[in-house]
């Protein structure tokens, strides 16, 4: 027997081993069809969303960010990574930002929650959403939410004292396209209005 014939065959029996039993473990029944105790949970979590009290039943294992997107119809906050680590998800929870796809719902049962939908005032922008289209700040346009509610907290926060101390504040927040030389002029711009 060969050293790749060896390493094939242990790769396929281990798999099969590992992966049957593996495939035993995941039934989420007891056996008879029915869920098993304590796997299954919904919560009712009452926030105020953009302004608006809202109740909404939630599974207990529902991200902060799939519960804004498909219970409470509000799709502007992106599914980016669903890691962490992008920032389009940003949103701002009690006034500071928090990446929603790493938190789940029941955990800010009445939390104060802003999402790209709730900056707007009486049909105007808000000065960065403005700032955003004055200075061409986004191009794709997928991580532009994320980095507006961000760039709003930047501003609130006081770190837009230069553009190297908004770059650092603003680091969370991805932009796969490069846009960031206009994303810094229009943080820049909707802080000097500030």
């Amino acid at each position: 027997m060969n050293r790749r014939t060896f390493v094939g065959t242990t790769a396929v029996v281990g798999g099969v081993v590992v992966g049957g039993s593996v495939l035993a473990g995941c039934s989420d029944d007891g056996g008879d069809g029915e869920p098993a105790a304590g796997l299954v949970g919904t919560t009712d979590v009452t926030l105020r969303i953009n302004g608006e009290e809202r109740r909404i039943a939630v599974d207990n294992r529902t991200s902060l960010l799939d519960m804004l997107r498909e219970r409470a119809g509000l799709p502007g906050t992106k599914k980016g990574c669903d890691q962490g680590a992008c920032g389009a998800c940003t949103i701002l929870v009690d006034g500071q930002r928090v990446n929603s796809c790493l938190t789940l719902a029941v955990m800010h049962d009445g939390a104060e929650i802003i999402t790209i939908e709730g900056l707007e005032t009486d049909g105007r922008l808000h000065p960065l959403q403005q700032a955003f289209i004055d200075k061409d700040a986004f191009q794709c346009g997928f991580c532009t939410a994320g980095q507006i509610v961000s760039g709003v907290a930047c501003i609130r926060e006081g770190h837009t004292g230069s553009p190297a101390e908004i770059r650092e504040w603003m680091s969370g927040n991805i932009c796969r396209c490069g846009a960031y030389t206009n994303i810094v002029a229009a943080v820049t711009q909707a802080a000097d209005k500030a």
